[in-house]
């Protein structure tokens, strides 16, 4: 029977040596490499881990930030070089979804599909 550590570590090994990751990893070394498009990723990050405090911690969001984030959005969207490392983001956020769904599947079929309060399949 394989060590399931040992096998997550080959995982870790295959994820970091796979052309998506290599591309994330290019992409985020040419964000960096550019003063400006490093200072307007890290607001844009920065905006963005602030709201999720908020909301997770109860506190409103204030119109002001809405519009603040929005508009900072709005330049991250036409700057190409943050726009390609976002998208090569998402593309490992999604691997490494299907990665999760692979490794709790026995978990799932051990006690079921998981139903969220209102009666909704997670």
């Amino acid at each position: 029977m394989a060590n399931v550590y040992d096998v997550a570590y080959d995982l870790e090994k295959a994820l970091r040596n796979s052309e998506d990751f290599q591309a994330l990893k290019n992409s985020y070394d040419e964000v960096n490499s550019n003063p400006e498009t490093k200072e307007l990723f890290g607001k844009f990050r920065d905006i963005q881990v602030n709201l999720q405090q908020k909301q997770m911690s109860g506190q409103e969001v204030t119109q002001e930030e809405i519009e603040e984030a929005q508009k900072l959005f709005a330049d991250v969207q036409q700057n190409e070089t943050i726009s390609k490392l976002m998208a090569a983001e998402q593309r490992m956020s999604m691997i490494i979804n299907d990665l999760n769904k692979v490794i709790t599947k026995p978990l799932e079929e051990l006690y079921g599909p998981m139903v969220e309060e209102d009666g909704q399949q997670q």
